[in-house]
């Protein structure tokens, strides 16, 4: 069965980005052993960002000069950005632009999923969109060993522990992969 997904990177005291919605601290953290990305990512049936990460991945990386960065990273599993703007795309790859509520856009992902997971990338406050819908089935969180004192929450809801419960922890290198089912 499918599963809807948040799974990301966070610092020790629950940044995704920093105060200025960087990532580069995470690229500064030493990563040791398998590549856990790929494997997670081949499960993959179709995934949603918001448009502040996907703002900073396409001038980070400088997708719109190396559109093919995108297809080797995501291939075509497609991709819907949530933004209030209008957004250029990386050519050939599979993006929509959309707004507005979660459920229905939720819906076409699963039907272009096909069975396989949806991969909720960030930011916070659009997972917790898919949350406050009950639309979010996992949590996995990359725990780097670095703290960012301001920045971008990695979700600003409460969710009690009732909703929570704990699945899996597992040490890779310097970082704690802590995964949680969501009721």
């Amino acid at each position: 069965m499918s599963k809807t997904q948040y799974y990301t990177a966070t610092s020790v005291d629950g940044f995704i980005a920093d105060q200025h919605n960087s990532l580069d601290w995470l690229f500064e953290v030493e990563r040791q052993g398998q590549d856990r990305f790929g494997p997670f990512f081949a499960e993959v049936g179709a995934f949603a960002m918001g448009a502040t990460t996907y703002e900073w991945v396409l001038a980070h990386e400088k997708l719109l000069e190396q559109p093919q960065k995108w297809r080797g990273w995501y291939g075509d599993v497609p991709c819907w950005v949530f933004t209030h703007r209008s957004l250029p795309a990386p050519a050939d790859a599979n993006i929509t632009f959309v707004s507005g509520d979660v459920r229905p856009v939720h819906e076409a992902m699963a039907t272009a999923a096909r069975g396989k997971n949806i991969w909720l990338v960030g930011g916070g406050e659009l997972v917790g969109a898919f949350a406050d819908q009950g639309l979010l089935d996992e949590i996995i969180l990359g725990v780097a060993p670095v703290t960012l004192g301001a920045g971008a929450p990695l979700l600003p809801r409460r969710l009690p522990s009732s909703r929570l419960s704990l699945s899996s922890v597992e040490q890779a290198g310097q970082f704690a992969y802590l995964t949680y089912a969501v009721r």
